[in-house]
């Protein structure tokens, strides 16, 4: 997918907004996360959260997606100020167009399930940079020099 012309979605996003990817300002961070309140997504929502001024001081946008609900990201968003919207794809679609479903063991059990993964989209619409599996410690950082590179 990296060097690829990103493929084109809309989702609903929180603050009663409507995202469409080819009105978004770019360059633009897209990363998917597992679910809302949970530690590892808590903590890279933060680390987003904290660095978000200088991705924007770089004209650089930031949206979060996993399949929770608008109501469910509403509640996530508020708890830790989040200063950027998350976006809701419950039917998975735009999960899958960007092939971050995976099956993961869960207790003993496969389930299917977001794999932590962040796209960099930029000015020209292409994806400029893909990160899959993400380990959330440093990761936000990379992203920004990523960000800071374009």
């Amino acid at each position: 997918m990296q060097d690829e012309l990103c493929p084109d979605f809309t989702l609903p996003a929180t603050a009663g907004k409507t995202f469409t990817l080819a009105s978004a300002t770019r360059p633009l961070v897209i990363y998917f996360y597992p679910k809302d309140n949970t530690p590892g997504c808590t903590t890279e929502s933060i680390a987003f959260r904290d660095l978000y001024p200088a991705f924007q001081a770089k004209g650089a946008e930031i949206v979060g997606i996993s399949r929770d609900s608008l109501k469910s990201h509403e509640n996530f968003k508020a708890k830790f100020s989040l200063p950027f919207e998350l976006l809701s794809d419950s039917e998975e679609t735009v999960c899958r167009l960007f092939d971050v479903i995976k099956t993961k063991n869960m207790y003993g059990k496969k389930v299917q399930g977001i794999e932590r993964s962040t796209f960099v989209i930029g000015a020209d619409g292409r994806v400029a940079r893909v990160w899959r599996g993400v380990k959330v410690p440093g990761h936000a950082e990379e992203v920004l020099a990523v960000v800071e590179s374009l």
